[in-house]
């Protein structure tokens, strides 16, 4: 079926229907591998605890891609039909984004820790070459090891002063790294076992 023979109405209707079917699928792909990796390598339990988190977590990041697709997309339709012009413009993108982000994201579970900190660093990014590209700012020669540095440094001084403000899968990283790295009783823990 061709988008663009669709009369408008069925094509927004039908958009929705897309985005959330994107936003599960996307969802799914990006977690599950992780989830996978993360919960053999660091999560005690038994194989069906594990599975169950795997899942849930694979769930919980699927059901909100496809919920904040669904609620992002309706919000710009709403705003693109009140609007004089009927275009939408980056004000609206900014109010269909907090509204989906309030009530999808909102609840600070660790999968959407996760994608909101994940994001919030491509913002900075992209704020940076934002500007760079305008000609507002220069980019200093290896600017992106500078980036580098600051961000190592920050870290290591919070996780050094009160590990706990980092949010817990870093904090949980970061001690496996740093603390137990000076800990072992036997050859064993020294090189085969953390404890």
């Amino acid at each position: 079926m061709d988008a663009a023979v669709l009369n408008p109405q069925l094509h927004d209707v039908l958009s929705l229907v897309k985005g959330f079917r994107n936003g599960v699928v996307y969802g799914a792909k990006i977690r599950f591998p992780h989830a996978l990796v993360m919960t053999l390598l660091f999560r005690t339990g038994s194989p069906q605890d594990k599975l169950v988190a795997i899942l849930r977590a694979t769930r919980d990041h699927a059901r909100g891609l496809a919920f904040f697709v669904t609620a992002y997309k309706s919000v710009m339709l709403l705003q693109r039909r009140l609007a004089p012009s009927g275009k939408n413009s980056d004000l609206h993108a900014f109010i269909a984004g907090c509204v989906g982000g309030y009530f999808v994201f909102g609840e600070k579970t660790s999968v959407n820790q996760q994608i909101i900190l994940y994001l919030f660093s491509r913002i900075a990014m992209g704020a940076a070459n934002t500007a760079i590209k305008a000609g507002n700012i220069s980019a200093p020669p290896n600017s992106f090891a500078i980036f580098a540095a600051l961000c190592w440094g920050a870290v290591m001084v919070l996780f050094r002063r009160d590990k706990s403000v980092l949010q817990d899968s870093l904090q949980s990283s970061m001690t496996y790294l740093y603390e137990d790295s000076n800990h072992w009783t036997s050859l064993k823990t020294l090189l085969w076992h953390n404890k």
